[in-house]
Order: C-alpha cells, then sequence, then structure tokens
C-alpha cells in the first residue's frame, strides 16, 4: 500500500471532484491523481488498497483512463503483474485529454449538424431553425479549424507562446489590425457620383 501524505490525499479528493464536474466518474479521476502523483508505476493492488476502492472497479477505471490515453501499461523485469503509469508532463495530458474529447464529443456534433443540414429542406423546414443550425455548424467548423492548427505545434512551442501572456495578445491583436486594415484597403472604393445641375 502506497503512504499518503494529507497533501497527496487533498489533492486526490479535489482531482476526483474536478472530474465529476468534467463528466469523468469521480473514482476514475481519483485513480488518475493518484498515477500522477506517483514517482513509480502502481499496480491495481496497490491503488485499491491505498484508496480503499474495490479492486474490479480499480481495473474498469485503469481500462477507462488507458481509452483517454492517459494512462499506460508497463512491465517490470522479474514481475509479472501488471503496472501503470500517468503523463507527467501536464501539457502533454491536457493535449491528450482536449484531442479525446474532441474526438468524442466535438467530432460527433459536427457530423450530426451536417447530416442535419444535408436534410433540411428549405422550403418547409422553419428559417429559424435552418439559420440556428448553420451557425452552430459554422461555429464548430471554426474552432476545429483552430484546433486542428495549434494541435500541429510542439509543446514546447505552446508553452513558449502561453509564457508571452499579454505580450502575444498585443501581438496578435496587432496581426489582427493589420489584415482588416489590407482588407480594407483592397475593397473597391465608392463610385463618385456627378453633381446635379442646377436648373435655369
Amino acid at each position: 500500500m502506497v503512504e499518503l501524505t494529507p497533501v497527496m490525499r487533498q489533492f486526490i479528493l479535489h482531482w476526483g471532484e474536478l472530474g465529476s464536474k468534467w463528466g469523468i466518474n469521480r473514482t476514475v479521476a481519483q485513480i488518475h491523481a493518484m498515477l500522477y502523483l506517483s514517482p513509480a508505476p502502481l499496480t491495481a493492488e496497490e491503488i485499491s488498497e491505498t484508496l480503499g476502492i474495490a479492486r474490479s472497479t480499480v481495473s474498469t477505471g485503469l481500462r477507462e483512463l488507458q481509452s483517454w490515453g492517459v494512462v499506460r501499461l508497463v512491465h517490470h523485469l522479474g514481475d509479472r503483474r501488471d503496472h501503470f503509469e500517468t503523463i507527467t508532463d501536464i501539457w502533454e495530458m491536457f493535449r491528450v485529454i482536449l484531442r479525446e474529447r474532441k474526438r468524442r464529443e466535438i467530432d460527433p456534433a459536427i457530423a450530426l449538424l451536417r447530416e442535419s443540414m444535408a436534410n433540411l429542406s428549405q422550403d418547409t423546414e422553419n428559417p429559424y431553425v435552418v439559420e440556428r443550425l448553420r451557425e452552430m455548424l459554422e461555429f464548430f467548423e471554426v474552432i476545429t479549424t483552430v484546433y486542428n492548427q495549434v494541435e500541429q505545434l510542439p509543446t514546447g512551442t505552446l508553452r513558449r507562446i502561453a509564457s508571452l501572456g499579454e505580450s502575444f495578445a498585443r501581438l496578435l491583436n496587432f496581426f489582427i489590425t493589420q489584415d482588416e486594415a489590407a482588407l480594407t484597403s483592397e475593397s473597391p472604393a465608392p463610385t463618385p457620383t456627378m453633381p446635379k445641375r442646377s436648373g435655369g
């Protein structure tokens, strides 16, 4: 059994509460928190004894965490038992979680919206409904495009961008302003109107 300090216990409990708010089973989140704090991979038995939960519940939780891609199975030489460890790089861990949430939640939503728009009959469907679905589809497609672009950046690059803070925000705003100015300058000038000749 792993000896937990008061701080470790507090973190594990809090991570479990956060998990439940994010739609993840509280026990699953607690298992993940324990692995995150552990300097070495743990067996299901060690997790079960330390957290005081059933071995079958631990096995189910570990499979769920493996399906999310945040926990992996490892083996020790001379030990036939399965050991488990989690990603310790917090940036990489949240990238994996975000990628999986997109696959589970955003991608199906986009597929449903595209199917709904394809099946709409503009003659019979309520125009308000059509517009709402169209706007939502556009929103999800835009954030997916942004996500795909950010996902291609190395984790180190994301760290540096985040560390810039307000400087990055000002730089981004500068480029946006420059783009808007360029678009304005490229738009055709209004056609001048000839002054009306006074009568007489």
